[in-house]
């Protein structure tokens, strides 16, 4: 064979072996590399309401928010309600107030719950099953079959269109309004009830005079 054969097939060899391991190259880094779109995500939220959130008391442009992301069934949200509504009225005019549904897993009826307050909140009784809720919680809390038909018997006795309420609660997107304040709870890092953000910063709480103290920090700002 001459040489000019031989260095001609060396050469193409090579030219082969560099286009493969271009290839295997370029793989490797779009495997490792974000997208477009996940850069453009960022790491999550950065507000903690939405158009669309529950608000139970509107003060307005340039109020102080406070959003709490609740579990219905949870003890510890049980505890704070009586306290959040003392602030409701301490600082009526000043916050503007909204829960967001945070129904943990572990609760049974935490979901059922949930569903049914959503249910009447589209007939405008939202705050009424709300309240109900917590204020009947030692009544159905941990039990560990449905109790939705208790939760029935609340619309009822709010006086609610019941085949409206019947509707909602199986309508999937009842369930998917609860789901979609539950995902935003996660990319916020809300992990556990109650959560509160006073102006789109969690407050962590060792009681729940930090809560008020992060409220008038605010207001003072």
């Amino acid at each position: 064979m001459k040489n000019s054969t031989k260095v001609a097939i060396v050469l193409s060899g090579a030219i082969v072996l560099i286009v493969i391991v271009s290839i295997v190259v370029s793989i490797m880094q779009a495997q490792q590399s974000p997208t477009t779109a996940d850069r453009d995500q960022g790491p999550g939220l950065t507000s903690a309401i939405r158009d669309d959130s529950h608000v139970l008391d509107d003060a307005g442009d340039g109020a102080v928010t406070v959003v709490e992301f609740l579990d219905f069934e949870c003890e510890a949200c049980g505890a704070a309600y009586p306290v959040m509504e003392d602030l409701r009225e301490e600082f009526s005019g000043q916050i503007t107030f909204a829960i967001r549904y945070f129904p943990l897993p572990g609760h049974f009826n935490s979901m059922n719950a949930a569903i049914a307050v959503e249910a009447a909140s589209q007939q405008g009784e939202l705050e009424a099953m709300y309240g109900r809720m917590f204020e009947s919680q030692a009544e159905w809390g941990e039990a560990q079959e449905s109790r939705a038909p208790l939760f029935r018997q609340f619309a009822e006795e709010l006086g609610l269109n019941m085949a409206g309420y019947d509707a909602a609660v199986t309508d999937p997107a009842t369930t998917e309004r609860v789901e979609s304040d539950f995902n935003d709870g996660i990319a916020l890092g809300v992990s556990s009830t109650p959560t509160f953000f006073v102006n789109d910063r969690m407050v962590p709480l060792t009681s729940f005079d930090d809560l008020r103290t992060a409220i008038e920090a605010e207001i003072d700002n």
